[in-house]
């Protein structure tokens, strides 16, 4: 019996270790090793995607950035979905729902995006905090504004990918413990409501970690 809603997403376990973080690497030992060999249709759809996604970040990065830095951020992408296509799985812990990981991808990529435009594009970078059109009299705002915007970026990718985790494994518990307590017609009907959600829950991990990439895309593009 749970204690508290959000005792799943506990990473403590028994021997108060983090054990539970191991999760995030459970992926190398369910992938076969023959998948790296012999091609085979999950092989090809993966290559797909990856190359789908190449062209896509050069187009948002206007061929402006150097060669293979697309690499950084499809496996950005691809550490992302797996673990939150791993923590659809029964007993699995999701880490992708914890801000410590989500912040530990956010924050050294804005820090290093950060970092390399004030150094190498100074006056490009202090043209970001004033947009074209602005009245002299709002500049000062303006700069205010765009600052705050700017430091509150790794926050937002971060908890922009940790509330959508959350939120839709709550409501998978949620309806899962009130099952014992329905008669059988309504627990065949939450059975057709979990498998729908499920389902919702495959399409939000794929989006969440698609709009998670792109977005670091386009910050890394704004410093060039």
């Amino acid at each position: 019996m749970m204690t508290n809603l959000f005792s799943t997403f506990d990473p403590s376990t028994n021997f108060n270790l983090p054990l539970n973080w191991l999760s995030t690497f459970l992926g190398i030992l369910i992938m076969p090793l023959m998948f790296w060999l012999i091609p085979s249709r999950i092989n090809f759809l993966w290559m797909k995607v990856t190359t789908t996604l190449h062209n896509e970040f050069n187009i948002l990065l206007n061929n402006k950035s150097i060669k293979g830095s697309t690499l950084m951020f499809i496996s950005l992408f691809s550490i992302i979905i797996f673990n939150n296509f791993l923590g659809l799985f029964p007993y699995i812990f999701t880490s992708s729902s914890h801000l410590i990981f989500t912040l530990s991808l956010s924050l050294p990529l804005w820090l290093s995006f950060m970092i390399y435009g004030w150094i190498n594009n100074t006056i490009h970078m202090f043209s970001h905090l004033v947009p074209q059109g602005t009245p002299p009299v709002l500049m000062p705002f303006m700069v205010c504004i765009e600052t705050i915007s700017n430091i509150i970026r790794p926050g937002t990718l971060a908890v922009r990918l940790a509330a959508n985790m959350i939120a839709g494994h709550l409501l998978l518990t949620l309806l899962g413990n009130t099952g014992p307590s329905m008669p059988l017609l309504m627990v065949n009907i939450l059975i057709i409501v979990q498998l729908l959600l499920l389902t919702l829950e495959c399409a939000v991990s794929m989006i969440q970690s698609y709009v998670f990439a792109v977005l670091s895309v386009l910050y890394s593009s704004e410093v060039n």
